[in-house]
């Protein structure tokens, strides 16, 4: 190609020199596009008539360049190519160029690419206004909007011989990414240019918005799919007929069948009896509760449903979700508090009597046996109860507590077994899991077990031998794993004897007995205990107390008829009552320091507290006998399997046993 300038032949010619003569664009007849760009190029201080190339990159700067529009040269090359197909032979040069004017791509003739002219055609020239001049290129990307440029209305003369029409393409957020332009020789220009290139430029433009969000999709399904593969959850995707099209590992192990059992099944095959028609329910629910018989045994699931309709708003499937019912009980029993937070570091107490305690409930919590503990009210069973399931291997699992005297008489079935919707009035919709069924994996803890309502007695037995349970209206059998503590003031021995308690029962329970010592047994320990209390009550008001020396004296005496829970409340209603935090004696509820109160009480002197040497060996014989019978009562009485845990011979444990008068 050939390229002629003939600028005497433009009319805008003129108009360019008399601009560069005056600088005034006031008095030029061009374009408004054009005359407010010889403007800028004239403050910017261009040279019009300079003739060199004064700004392109190196390579390495052009390389990251390219690195970085990779995407927009990808898209772009496919209609710089059908574009150049279209003007192909006709000297017309095809080029993309960034946000920068930075000339990215260039298709042309090869004739074209060696004439002189088109010297400032190539990778890594910038076109930017402010380096060219008034440029088709550069013009745009001031003016955001499609934009024709021919002969003089070129700033710079260089540029002359040219037309060029060039168009904005845009990426995702609205923003110039990059710029498509033609141009050709000035005599050989081409009525409809400018709108090609716009069409073209919009079409990179939606190539781009459409590469963009299928690339969005595409990272989309990557997290959906590694989500659905790595939750805990099992998730069912199924179509408009019920079938289910995928499932994630995590559902296939909950269904306990490989993948090709499952894909393509309908959920009522795949589902049996009422679960099946719950799960096939096209609309919405949440955590409902199904019943899967699995290899294995039943399996309790909580199912969660949300319907998927397609563009036209008609049902297309759905996603079910299954989660395990154990994984909730336990979610919500950590949350509503009913969990075990207590250790066994948590009892306070260095007496004797105490560390036996501790030391029994130690190595009890090392078995699966059940646990009775037994002392009067206020010792603290309860932590004993919580310390023993967190040392315990199933202290991961629940801890759910029932106080068998504060449940009404007529609830404490529902209560301990749960029950269908629909057992009776007034029967929460779903239905509703009992304790031993929350407590299932962890441990139940019964509280005040002697005032367990004989009826609800033989209940209670039969579950701890078959260890199944089934909810009232219901003849579903669900298996059970709970480790059973109980607790009581009782002699439920003498209950025994009284026709209110079963005796087989007792048995059951009874594997590993504890003895909570009353606090006036330990009364070593009341000073440990009410500065421990103090120490509390200090924390939660910001501030110490001080403590007069004769109230030590006054609690030593007291007999403690609730024990360490009285002993908190004594210590939390004389803080509240200091009005100079300084704990006294007249401070104290009137029974610790009234003398009437301490000549009824007749309790011990402080002095003796001090156990003598042989009051201690009588107390370690008292701990020693216990063992052995606890042990006895572990091994239903075989001498051999007790001597050998109590690390004795069996001679050794027959002597010990006549000493203490143990009868087997």
């Amino acid at each position: 190609m050939t390229i002629i300038s003939l600028p005497m032949k433009d009319p805008v010619y003129h108009e360019w020199e008399k601009f560069l003569s005056t600088g005034n664009p006031y008095t030029c007849k061009a374009r408004q596009q054009i005359i407010e760009s010889w403007a800028r190029c004239y403050h910017e201080g261009i040279d019009p008539y300079d003739d060199n190339i004064h700004h392109w990159l190196d390579d390495l700067s052009l390389s990251e360049v390219l690195k970085r529009k990779e995407k927009l040269i990808e898209a772009a090359k496919p209609f710089m190519s059908r574009l150049y197909e279209f003007f192909k032979g006709s000297g017309f040069i095809v080029v993309l160029t960034d946000e920068n004017g930075c000339i990215l791509a260039m298709v042309c003739d090869e004739d074209t690419r060696q004439n002189p002219m088109t010297k400032y055609f190539y990778p890594g020239v910038s076109w930017k206004e402010e380096t060219v001049g008034t440029n088709a290129i550069g013009t745009v990307i001031k003016l955001r909007e499609s934009l024709q440029v021919s002969g003089a209305e070129h700033y710079c003369k260089k540029i002359h011989a040219f037309s060029c029409s060039a168009a904005s393409i845009y990426d995702c957020d609205g923003q110039i990414t990059g710029v498509l332009n033609i141009s050709y020789a000035f005599h050989a220009s081409h009525l409809h240019a400018l709108g090609i290139v716009t069409v073209i430029a919009d079409a990179v433009t939606a190539q781009l918005s459409m590469s963009q969000k299928n690339c969005e999709i595409a990272l989309i399904n990557k997290r959906m799919a590694s989500l659905k593969n790595t939750v805990s959850d099992g998730v069912l995707i199924v179509d408009n007929h019920e079938a289910v099209i995928e499932i994630n590992p995590a559902g296939r192990a909950m269904l306990g069948k490989p993948e090709q059992h499952i894909i393509g099944t309908e959920l009522r095959q795949l589902f049996d009896g009422k679960s099946g028609e719950i799960l096939t329910s096209s609309k919405s629910y949440h955590q409902v509760e199904i019943i899967v018989d699995a290899h294995g045994g039943s399996r309790h699931f909580a199912a969660s449903r949300e319907p998927v309709f397609n563009e036209q708003d008609v049902l297309a499937g759905g996603i079910i979700v299954l989660r395990p019912i154990k994984q909730l009980k336990h979610m919500a029993q950590r949350s509503s508090g009913d969990a075990a937070v207590l250790q066994f570091s948590d009892i306070i107490g260095e007496s004797f009597q105490i560390r036996e305690a501790v030391h029994v409930a130690t190595r009890a919590a090392n078995t699966a046996a059940n646990v009775l503990l037994t002392g009067e009210s206020g010792t603290g069973k309860e932590i004993f109860a919580q310390a023993i399931h967190n040392h315990s291997d199933r202290h991961n699992g629940p801890f759910v507590a029932v106080n068998c005297g504060a449940i009404p008489r007529e609830l404490i079935g529902s209560e301990l077994f749960g029950y269908d919707e629909g057992a009776f009035t007034g029967a929460k919709r779903g239905g509703k899991p009992g304790k031993f069924e929350l407590a299932s994996g962890g441990t139940l803890f019964f509280d005040e077990i002697g005032d367990m309502p004989p009826e609800q007695q033989t209940a209670l037995l039969r579950v701890i031998q078959e260890r199944k349970v089934t909810r009232i209206g219901s003849d579903k059998i669900i298996p059970i794993d709970i480790r059973l503590i109980c607790a009581t003031n009782k002699n439920l021995l003498e209950e025994v004897n009284k026709g209110t308690f079963r005796l087989d029962l007792y048995y059951r329970l009874h594997v590993l007995s504890i003895l909570i010592p009353p606090l006036r047994e330990r009364r070593e320990d009341i000073q440990l205990l009410f500065d421990h209390f103090l120490e509390r009550v200090s924390r939660a008001q910001g501030c110490t107390f001080a403590v007069e020396s004769e109230v030590m004296t006054y609690l030593h005496r007291y007999y403690w008829p609730g024990n360490v829970r009285e002993l908190q409340n004594v210590v939390e209603h004389a803080a509240c009552l200091a009005e100079n935090k300084v704990i006294t004696v007249e401070l104290l509820p009137e029974v610790l320091y009234a003398q009437s109160s301490l000549m009824k009480i007749a309790a011990p002197q402080v002095n003796e507290v001090i156990f003598t040497r042989e009051q201690r060996q009588k107390m370690a014989g008292f701990a020693e006998r216990n063992r052995i019978i606890a042990k006895l009562d572990a091994f239903a009485g075989n001498v051999s399997r007790a001597a050998k845990e109590l690390g004795i011979s069996r001679n050794t444990l027959y002597k010990k046993m006549r000493l203490y008068a143990i009868k087997n």
